[in-house]
C-alpha cells in the first residue's frame, strides 16, 4: 500500500461507527464508571479494508469485555488522513491507536506524540517472531539517534513489495521462455530479452510493442541499488549522486530507453503512459505492487496471463527493489497504553484478521499476511487451489521481504528523511537525460547541488 506523504482531509467523508467522537480520544474519559478501560482508535482502509477492521475491533472488544468498555473508531480514507491527525496533534487530542510510517517515526518520538511500546510487549508477553515482514517491523525502531534499531514504537499493519511482473500471453506469442524466478536476469540478459518483444507489430511503420515501461521515480532505485549506489550517504546526510556505482547505473537505466530503444519514448509515454500500456498489452515487463494483484487478475482491467519476477541484476548480483509500510502505533498521552499496546498487537497479528485481509477467507487479497504460519501455510494453499486469485510465483514478494537468495528489499532512502523534497527535485527533469538532450554527468552536476541544499534545508528544520 503506498502510504506516504498523506494528504488532506475532509472530516464531512469519515466514516464513523461506535459512540460518536468529541476529538477522538482527547475528551473521550479513559475509564467507565465501573473501571473499564476506553480506546479510541483514527486509522484510514479503503472498502474493502474497513469492514475487516471495524470487524476485527468489535471481536477483540467482546473477548476482552471484562476489560475494555468502548472503543471508539474513526476510519478515513488515505489520502484524506493527514490533516485531521495534524490537527489532533495540534489540539493534544490524540486517539489511543493510530498509524505512523517508518519517515515519521523520529518526528513522532522526539515531539512526544507516540509512546515506547517495547516494555509493554514485554510485559505481556507479545512476541514478533512470527511477523513475516522483519525489514518492516524494524522500520519501526528508534534508538534515539537512528530509525531501525533499538526499541519499538509501532507494529507493522502491512507490508507491500514494489516487485515486477511479465505478461505470459506475450512469452508465449514471441516463443520465449519465461524468467526464472529464483534467477533475475542480469541487466544484459533482460536487454536482449526486451529486445525480442520490441517491434512494429502492425506494419505501420511505428514500434507498438515494448519490452518494459519504466515509470522513473518508482522503477530507478532498482537500478541504482543493485549496482551498489545510493541516492545518500549512510547517516542520510549527503547527496552520493555522483559516485560512478551510481553515474553507471543511472546510464542502464537510460540507455534501456535512449540507446536500447525497449521502452516507450518520452514523447510516447506522454501520449500514453506505461501503465496504460501495460494493461492494453503492449509491454511485456512492467511493475507490480502488492497492492496491484487484485487488478491485475481482474481480467476486465487487465485481460492477459501474468506472473512475477525479479528486476533486472547489475553489478552486485542481487534483485532490488523497495518496500512500504504503515504502522499501529499508541499515543504517548493515552491513559491505556497497555491496552492500546494489547490492542494494535492483536490488530497486527490476529489470524482470522489475517485470513480476511490476505485473502485466504474471501478470495481476495489486499496485502500479504503477516504472519510467517499463514505466509508459509494457508496463504500458499489458497493460491494453489485456486480458491485465491493470484500469480504463481508469489515466492517473489517473500523474497524481497526476507532478502532471500537473489533478493532484497529496502525501504527509500525519504524513509528516513524529514521530507521527500530532496529527492522529488531529481526526477523533475529527468526526462531530459531520456530524451538525449542532457547528458548523464551534466545532469548529475546540475541537480546534485539542488538536492543538496534542500536537504539541509530539511534537517535544519527539525533540529
Amino acid at each position: 500500500m503506498k502510504m506516504k506523504k498523506l494528504g488532506a482531509l475532509a472530516l464531512t467523508t469519515t466514516l464513523v461507527f461506535g459512540s460518536v467522537l468529541t476529538g477522538c480520544g482527547g475528551k473521550d474519559k479513559g475509564t467507565t464508571a465501573d473501571g473499564k478501560k476506553n480506546l479510541s482508535v483514527f486509522i484510514f482502509a479503503n472498502d474493502h479494508e474497513s469492514p475487516i477492521y471495524k470487524g476485527m475491533i468489535e471481536k477483540y472488544k467482546e473477548a476482552h469485555s471484562d476489560t475494555i468498555g468502548n472503543i471508539d473508531v474513526q476510519i478515513t480514507t488515505q489520502e484524506e488522513y493527514s490533516k485531521t491527525l495534524t490537527g489532533m496533534m495540534t489540539a493534544k487530542e490524540l486517539p489511543d491507536v493510530f498509524y505512523v510510517g517508518p519517515e515519521s517515526v523520529q518526528q513522532f518520538v522526539e515531539n512526544g506524540y507516540i509512546e515506547n511500546i517495547q516494555p509493554i510487549l514485554t510485559e505481556l508477553g507479545i512476541s514478533t517472531d512470527d511477523l513475516v515482514a522483519q525489514e518492516a517491523l524494524n522500520s519501526y525502531r528508534y534508538d534515539g539517534s537512528k530509525v531501525g534499531t533499538g526499541d519499538l514504537y509501532a507494529l507493522p499493519k502491512d507490508a507491500s513489495v514494489f516487485a515486477y511482473a511479465y505478461n505470459k500471453d506475450l512469452f508465449d506469442k514471441e516463443g520465449i521462455p519465461y524468467p526464472d524466478p529464483e534467477n533475475p536476469y542480469t541487466y544484459d540478459e533482460f536487454v536482449e530479452v526486451c529486445k525480442q518483444f520490441t517491434k512494429d507489430t502492425d506494419g505501420d511503420g511505428e514500434i507498438d510493442q515494448w519490452g518494459c515501461g519504466l515509470a522513473n521515480q518508482f522503477m530507478i532505485q532498482q537500478y541504482i541499488w543493485s549496482n551498489g549506489a545510493t541516492f545518500l550517504s549512510d547517516d542520510y546526510r549527503t547527496v552520493t549522486i555522483d559516485t560512478p556505482e551510481f553515474k553507471e547505473a543511472f546510464q542502464k537505466f537510460i540507455d534501456l530507453t535512449l540507446v536500447h530503444q525497449v521502452t516507450p519514448t518520452v514523447e510516447q509515454d506522454v501520449s500514453l503512459g506505461v501503465y496504460q500500456r501495460w494493461l492494453a498489452g503492449q509491454e511485456a515487463f512492467y511493475a507490480c505492487g502488492t497492492w496491484d494483484v487484485a487488478a491485475f487478475m481482474d481480467k476486465e482491467t487487465f485481460p492477459f496471463n501474468w506472473d512475477l519476477c525479479g528486476y533486472p541484476t547489475l553489478s552486485t548480483g542481487k534483485s532490488m527493489t523497495w518496500l512500504g509500510t504503515v504502522g499501529f502505533c499508541v499515543s504517548a498521552s493515552s491513559p491505556n497504553k497497555k491496552e492500546a499496546t494489547e490492542l494494535i498487537s492483536y490488530l497486527c497479528a490476529n489470524e482470522d484478521g489475517q485470513k480476511e485481509l490476505s485473502g485466504i477467507v474471501g478470495g481476495q487479497s489486499i496485502q500479504l499476511p503477516n504472519l510467517k504460519s499463514l505466509a508459509e501455510g494457508e496463504f500458499l494453499t489458497a493460491i494453489e487451489d485456486g480458491s485465491l486469485p493470484f500469480p504463481e510465483s508469489v515466492d517473489v514478494f517473500f523474497s524481497y521481504l526476507g532478502g532471500t537468495g537473489n533478493y532484497e528489499g529496502r525501504f527509500q532512502e525519504t524513509t528516513y528523511t524529514p521530507n521527500a523534497e530532496w529527492f522529488d527535485i531529481f526526477f523533475k527533469n529527468v526526462d531530459n537525460v531520456k530524451n538525449g538532450s542532457m547528458t548523464v554527468d551534466d545532469f548529475i552536476a546540475d541537480v546534485q547541488p539542488q538536492m543538496q541544499e534542500s536537504l539541509d534545508t530539511a534537517w535544519e528544520s527539525i533540529e
